[in-house]
């Protein structure tokens, strides 16, 4: 798997390649983008999908121990991911985490120039940093060890399956190995581990992050919301709410979903996403 060494540290990204346009995808905590998309991204032919595994946790080599891994360093860290790569007219697609979002409003020379668009997948908005659900994992990474008692609950079914977690963000469940995945790296490093708890302990006071919101007005490219309606982590009226709030907005709502809409609903999403392209100027390689 392709790395670039950013200033934060090494990143690894998978990318299709092609010369369609240029869709980066995100992923939430302690995800990685290649499994989270793996059922959406054979499903976009005609594009260049390239999904970096940002420090949020799911990611196998550790940052620079300085690393601002806060919500605002790491959306900053996806700019330099944009601009390194030289990515131009860039569909930037989240999911489960919506820090990603706030790269937008982040000035000159940040990689927010080369954002043509967003879509926005059933994730964080507003005050909702983290999801009332995962408001405890925010407790738990600010107390020493307390991120390496996680992994090891998370080795167990029952706690793997619980509603209130990662059990809840698929209505079809998440299969094992996905989640063996997601979690060997923070079970097996002490360093990522570190990073980990740095992210997930980072989200600021519920004033800022509605100060930070509002600055997102001023994206006035086009905006796809998608917003799942059996979602238990992300609040059903956050999904119109995003889409007023962006000049350029429009919604889409899931039905028989979860918060991971790609595991869920992989063909549906696509389908949508795929009709938001070429509504907006980013029709796949090869079609007019």
């Amino acid at each position: 798997m392709p790395k670039i060494e950013l200033t934060a540290g090494p990143v690894e990204y998978q990318d299709t390649g092609g010369d369609g346009p240029v869709l980066v995808f995100t992923h939430g905590v302690p995800m990685s983008a290649t499994t989270q998309w793996r059922k959406v991204v054979p499903l976009l032919a005609g594009y260049r999908c390239l999904l970096p595994t940002l420090p949020l946790g799911g990611h196998r080599e550790p940052m620079r121990p300085g690393a601002d891994l806060s919500q605002r360093g790491v959306a900053r860290l996806l700019g330099e991911f944009l601009n390194r790569l030289d990515l131009r007219d860039v569909t930037l697609v989240l999911n489960d985490w919506g820090g990603g979002q706030f790269l937008v409003s982040e000035g000159p020379g940040s990689g927010a120039d080369r954002v043509a668009r967003l879509a926005l997948v059933a994730c964080e908005a507003f005050d909702n940093f983290p999801p009332g659900p995962a408001k405890a994992l925010a407790v738990v990474a600010k107390v020493p060890g307390g991120v390496w008692l996680l992994m090891q609950a998370m080795r167990l079914g029952a706690v793997r399956r619980a509603k209130g977690g990662y059990g809840g963000m698929s209505l079809r469940g998440i299969p094992d190995e996905v989640l063996d995945d997601w979690f060997a790296p923070a079970t097996g490093s002490r360093a990522i581990r570190r990073d980990f708890a740095k992210f997930a302990g980072s989200a600021p006071d519920r004033a800022t992050l509605l100060a930070w919101s509002e600055r997102l007005r001023e994206f006035d490219r086009p905006v796809l919301v998608v917003w799942a309606t059996e979602d238990r982590l992300m609040p059903r009226e956050h999904g119109p709410r995003l889409a007023e709030l962006y000049p350029g907005g429009r919604l889409v709502e899931i039905a028989d979903s979860a918060t991971l809409v790609p595991e869920d609903q992989p063909e549906r999403l696509a389908e949508v996403l795929t009709g938001f392209l070429a509504e907006t100027g980013a029709a796949p390689a090869g079609r007019a």
